[in-house]
């Protein structure tokens, strides 16, 4: 039989992290899932979001609720089925994943259907929202960088990128308003933005707005983020957004976040790659995501003032796979 077991996990960041529609993030929190079975254990790896975003419901009470489940035997495919997409899923989820690439001694790659082994990507690095003078200082810091990527919605946001295309006149620009923007925000700023090099929008509108994106002919992609949920949210995303940002904890977990990801690339859209606030545990199985993907922001171990052991390997924005004790 099964064993499943919750660990609630604090992560120091190096600086707050801040986005435009919650307080500053002090530590990260996260949530780990441990299944054994046989003496084989698989590991998943969710934010607790709740504890940030109050309006959330309680992710450890959400796993919790499913522990008998898990400990009967629930597939990964009947996961899907029973328990609705989120953080909560994602642990569950990526843990079942882990436990059976163990259980078949087959690489995660090779259960996730790739066509060879992952490769070392290229992350974007995030620069949280602060004035632009901080902002600035922080894309000078960090200008070797080959992409960096803003978080705004706060007024002043060209001011902002602005600063940092000065201070970092090399790195490509993504920027990321978090839902913070109105319509005629986002005209009055497209043009600017075009001249500043900017060159990936991210969710400029909250997810209730997204009709109004119907024949913005945007001369930068926009990415749904906050929008893109999991495979039902594609069909409202059809002609207002170019790109969808792929996230475990959005998903629930790396078996939809793939069926998600391969069916975005048959209707059309562009693929990046994203995360919330976690160790390498968390990122590892994204890494898989990111071998589809056009745009990669799996900064989060960099932005935490340590990783996990068996960490993946991060040299300046390059992520390459660790070792199979962290994950798959």
């Amino acid at each position: 039989m099964r064993q499943m077991t919750i660990k609630i996990e604090k992560w120091e960041l190096k600086r707050p992290f801040i986005i435009s529609r919650m307080e500053p993030m002090l530590h990260g929190e996260v949530i780990v899932v441990e299944i054994s079975q046989n003496g084989i254990s698989g590991r998943g790896e969710c934010e607790r979001v709740d504890v940030f975003e109050p309006e959330y419901p309680s992710v450890a009470k959400q796993i919790e609720e499913y522990i008998d489940i898990v400990e009967q035997g629930v597939t990964r495919e009947d996961l899907l089925r029973i328990m609705p997409s989120g953080h909560a899923r994602n642990a569950i989820d990526c843990a079942l994943f882990d436990l059976e690439t163990k259980k078949k001694e087959i690489p995660a790659w090779k259960l996730a259907g790739l066509d060879q082994a992952p490769e070392a990507v290229t992350t974007m690095y995030t620069l949280p929202l602060s004035d632009s003078c901080i902002m600035a200082e922080m894309a000078d810091q960090n200008s070797h960088r080959p992409i960096l990527k803003l978080k705004l919605g706060r007024g002043n946001d060209i001011e902002r990128v602005t600063a940092v295309r000065n201070a970092a006149p090399h790195s490509r620009l993504i920027v990321d308003a978090n839902t913070s923007w109105t319509l005629d925000q986002l005209l009055e700023y497209l043009p600017k933005l075009v001249d500043l090099g900017v060159e990936l929008i991210e969710q400029p509108l909250p997810p209730e707005q997204d009709h109004l994106l119907d024949g913005v002919n945007s001369a930068i992609p926009i990415a749904a983020d906050e929008s893109c949920l999991d495979r039902t949210s594609l069909a409202n995303l059809v002609g207002r957004y170019q790109v969808v940002n792929v996230k475990l904890d959005k998903t629930g977990g790396i078996t939809e976040a793939l069926a998600l990801t391969r069916e975005a690339k048959k209707l059309g859209f562009d693929i990046m790659v994203g995360c919330m606030i976690g160790t390498s545990l968390a990122i590892a199985p994204a890494l898989l995501l990111a071998q589809m993907a056009r745009w990669i922001d799996l900064d989060s171990p960099l932005l935490l003032t340590k990783d996990r052991n068996h960490g993946l390997v991060y040299k300046d924005s390059l992520i390459s796979p660790s070792s199979p004790a962290l994950w798959g």
